[in-house]
């Protein structure tokens, strides 16, 4: 089985994004072979210019199914018209009304969607037919879990091991909240993140007067342009994650925060609060959320700032590696949800 996948290169320093490549990596460990199509360009046009080099690698490669995420891409992948195509919806292409008309017209024409989370699946079947409804999956995207702490941190960046370059990045006698994005990107909502942490640090100027003691501040860490085993050597080491999203489809930040057993406090966003629920510890119906992990009913800063105390306050890992690997997140078990529904369009 030949699989092309197809994807934007405009983030992600030219490259695909990490959770897509390691997708494919995985389905390259199962026997498939795996080619990719990097897009590059801006808007609508952009994409379309790339029609004929698609039909041209289609062809001279025999592609027997392209697999292509995000919105404009897999409207793209759908328009060469010769191999089937699975396209995945990831939030930002159904979550934004200018893109999600381009990722309707995709819905149509896919051989099968792909949706990352329950509340992008409802979103995007607004108006849409019950046709394009029955020929549609809900398949997060999964993880791979990350090597011990204990083997990891002898792990060299450079000259240093990571667990010398982690301590280069911490700043000594606080609290570190690791931030679930870059600080220059709105949609994080990095500003209330930060009101977030303004109101606990002035919380501990006031508690140490009071006191007559020595505040504990906490420091911000922004979680952009690192390597998968930096990523993972702030996740094992840091005290908390933080994420303000206004919007998101199913974050890998937070699965990727939980197979680490980071505290998390999120914003009621995506899949997060699903992704939290401990479903296989308690009865059905009486779903709680993961030991250590909490969900804003607002995104008031003073409410974000309580849990965040609570989440500092827990003081020890999660059980959210054991959840990952019980839910079915890891790339392996997504990889086998794949394989039958590529088995399922290229057999029908």
């Amino acid at each position: 089985m030949r699989i092309l996948i197809l994807a934007s290169l405009n983030s992600h320093a030219g490259k695909m994004a990490p959770f897509i490549a390691e997708q494919a990596e995985a389905l390259q460990a199962v026997g498939c072979e795996v080619l990719y199509f990097g897009v590059m360009g801006k808007g609508i046009l952009g994409y379309l210019k790339q029609l004929p080099r698609l039909r041209r690698v289609i062809r001279e490669q025999h592609i027997d199914l392209v697999h292509a995420h995000y919105g404009l891409c897999c409207l793209l992948a759908n328009l060469q018209r010769l191999v089937p195509v699975v396209s995945t919806y990831h939030g930002s292409d159904i979550n934004s009304p200018k893109v999600r008309r381009f990722s309707k017209v995709a819905m149509r024409l896919s051989a099968w969607n792909i949706f990352v989370s329950k509340r992008t699946q409802d979103i995007a079947f607004a108006e849409v037919p019950q046709s394009v409804q029955r020929k549609s999956s809900l398949i997060p995207c999964g993880i791979n879990l990350p090597a011990p702490w204990q083997q990891l941190q002898t792990q060299t960046v450079g000259i240093q091991t990571l667990r010398q370059w982690v301590n280069t990045v911490l700043e000594p006698n606080k609290k570190h909240i690791l931030f679930a994005g870059a600080l220059d990107n709105p949609v994080k909502d990095p500003e209330l993140a930060k009101e977030v942490i303004r109101i606990i640090n002035t919380q501990a100027t006031q508690t140490a007067n009071l006191e007559n003691g020595q505040k504990q501040e906490v420091q911000l860490i922004e979680l952009k342009g690192y390597k998968r085993d930096q990523v993972n050597a702030l996740m094992y080491t840091c005290d908390a994650l933080l994420m303000t999203s206004k919007t998101e489809g199913s974050p890998q930040v937070i699965k990727e925060a939980m197979a680490c057993g980071l505290p998390i406090v999120s914003t009621n966003v995506g899949d997060v609060k699903e992704r939290l629920t401990t479903n296989f510890q308690v009865p059905t119906g009486n779903h709680q959320l993961l030991s250590g992990c909490y969900v804003a009913k607002s995104r008031h800063p003073k409410e974000i700032a309580k849990l965040m105390e609570d989440a500092l306050a827990y003081g020890q890992r999660t059980r959210g590696h054991e959840y990952i690997i019980k839910a079915g997140l890891t790339n392996k078990s997504v990889v086998g949800q794949l394989l039958e529904t590529y088995n399922r369009i290229l057999h029908s």
